[in-house]
This record gives structure tokens, C-alpha cells and sequence, in this order.
């Protein structure tokens, strides 16, 4: 999956569904808009310095949370970039509850 990353879509990040399934485990996007609901830099200088200390408060390996870092310190994130991202998330976060609930009918039946 990718995002764009500038307004004429020149550019883009890559995110993959495992980077999806990192930030749902430690719920990264969740507030991450400020009081107006706006993202803009700073929602993203804090989204990375909590990934930050995450990596350093783990006792045990932060592949996964390194792996997340590709996205967020790619070079062409920047603001515009993480509300893209947003949207990808909740997208998909609504395709999962879907296809979680279709599993369950079909269990049911």
C-alpha cells in the first residue's frame, strides 16, 4: 500500500500491513490530532518521539517498532504524509472489523 506524501502525489511511502498491525498493537494513531483535530508537524514530531521511547524503554527486541521507523522517518514524511496514513489506518482498521465479523457468520452457520 502506499501514501502520498506531497499534494500533487509525486511522491509516496510504502506502508505495509505489518507497519499497519504495529501501530494498532500500541494504538501509535489514536489522538494523534491535535485539539482541532488538525495533523501537522508537531502531531508528527510526537508520534515519533513516543515510537522513540518505546524503542528505548523495551527491555526485550523492537524489531517491530524499528521496522514502523521506515515509515515515519522516511524523508518525505511530513505532515501531509501522516494524515495520509491516518486515513490508510482507519480504511483499513474498517476492512479488518469487516472481514472479522464475516468470519464469525461463517462460523456461526
Amino acid at each position: 500500500m502506499k501514501i502520498n506524501a506531497n499534494a500533487s502525489g509525486t511522491r509516496t511511502i510504502e506502508v505495509t500491513e505489518a507497519q499497519l498491525l504495529i501501530i494498532r498493537k500500541y494504538s501509535l494513531l489514536d489522538r494523534i490530532a491535535n485539539s482541532a483535530g488538525i495533523i501537522d508537524e508537531d502531531s508528527l514530531n510526537k508520534l515519533r518521539l513516543t515510537v522513540r521511547s518505546l524503542i528505548a524503554s523495551q527491555k526485550m527486541d523492537s524489531k517491530e517498532l524499528l521496522e514502523l521507523c521506515l515509515v515515519l522517518y522516511h524523508e518525505d514524511m511530513k505532515a501531509l504524509g501522516l494524515s495520509n496514513l491516518t486515513r490508510l489506518y482507519n480504511e483499513w482498521l474498517v476492512k479488518q472489523e469487516a472481514a472479522k465479523e464475516e468470519d464469525a457468520e461463517q462460523e456461526s452457520n
